[in-house]
């Protein structure tokens, strides 16, 4: 069985993506961060990202990006059994460190202006919020949950020896 193979049955897989992205360039460095920190794939919801000369490391060949034009696409494209965690500093959210996360999982991020409303939390299996007393930038956001993540599932990450 190749190491691919044995991370997802091992771990499983997660994906990442964001609601409604004010700026390409938290796409740009959340797409980053998800293939360094092991992502099997990104997400756009509502608005189209192109991809960026600043993109040294040519993320796009190695790490599927999907884009659905609302929030009812992507909910009819969830994978099968995949748990849908929403981060958000809501008084419905638990602190990430409680998270145990689920070994199939799509972490949700709504952008630093209008984050994710109630109607799309009331969706998520979990709601997590991360330290701290205001929001914080989208792509940093989501590099602290998948760092989360993969500090609690060891895993063999893309350019690393096994």
């Amino acid at each position: 069985m190749s190491h691919l193979a044995q991370q997802y049955q091992t771990n499983g897989y997660y994906g990442i993506g964001i609601l409604y992205s004010d700026n390409s360039l938290n796409v740009g460095t959340l797409w980053r961060s998800a293939y360094i920190l092991g992502a099997s794939f990104i997400f756009t919801i509502g608005r189209k990202y192109r991809v960026q000369s600043s993109d040294v490391t040519k993320t796009w060949a190695k790490l599927p990006l999907y884009h659905y034009p609302d929030y009812k696409a992507f909910l009819g494209h969830l994978p099968y059994k995949a748990m849908l965690v929403g981060v958000e500093m809501s008084d419905r959210s638990i602190p990430i460190a409680q998270l145990e996360h689920p070994k199939r999982a799509v972490y949700l991020l709504g952008n630093e202006r209008s984050g994710l409303s109630g109607k799309i939390l009331d969706h998520c299996h979990h709601i997590v919020h991360l330290p701290g007393a205001f929001s914080l930038n989208v792509a940093v956001a989501g590099s602290i949950v998948m760092y989360d993540r993969v500090s609690r599932f060891p895993t063999v990450l893309p350019g690393r020896a096994t």
